[in-house]
Order: C-alpha cells, then structure tokens, then sequence
C-alpha cells in the first residue's frame, strides 16, 4: 500500500470505532469489551481480561478474512480496530 492508502486507511478505521462507539456505547468511541468480558465470567465462569476479549475478535476477524480467496474489507477494518483496542486495554493494565 501507499502511504496516502495506509492514511486513508487509518482515517477509515478511526470513523468505524468513533461510530460504533456512538452507536452501541458512547461518544468517546468502542469501549463495549469491559461489559463483555464481565459477562464472559458470569456464564462461564472463566475471567478474560479486557485485552484477551479483544484478542479474541481479532482472531475471529483473521479467521474469517482468511476464510475466502478474496480480501474482505470490513474483516480488515475490524481487525485492525480490534488491534488498537487490545493495545489500548494493555497499556491501561498497567
């Protein structure tokens, strides 16, 4: 990729969290993995941290875009969305 495509890219991926942020949890952007994690733990038992539940959808962004011949763009997006997150839920472990 260029770089003016890894900036659009960036820019892209930055709207989808900001959005689904509004959509589903606040303005300041995704930040839905906390309550997600917690109710993990209360039906199965099983703590994740906050980074692992991140982890966890990455995964399943990788699997599915590696799933089919053809690039996925949304798997992408979400994938790369998911990576921030995780990185974000590790630094604030610390």
């Amino acid at each position: 990729m260029a770089a003016k495509d890894v900036e659009e890219l960036i820019e892209e991926i930055i709207e989808t969290l900001i959005s689904r942020g509004e959509e589903y949890d606040s303005a300041a952007g995704e930040r839905s993995m906390g309550k997600a994690v917690a109710a993990f733990a209360h039906i199965t038992g099983q703590d994740l941290s906050e980074a692992e539940g991140w982890l966890l959808l990455q995964l399943l962004k990788d699997v599915r875009q590696w799933s089919k011949d053809s690039y996925h763009h949304d798997s992408a997006l979400d994938c790369i969305g998911y990576s921030l997150l995780k990185a974000e839920a590790l630094s604030d472990d610390r």
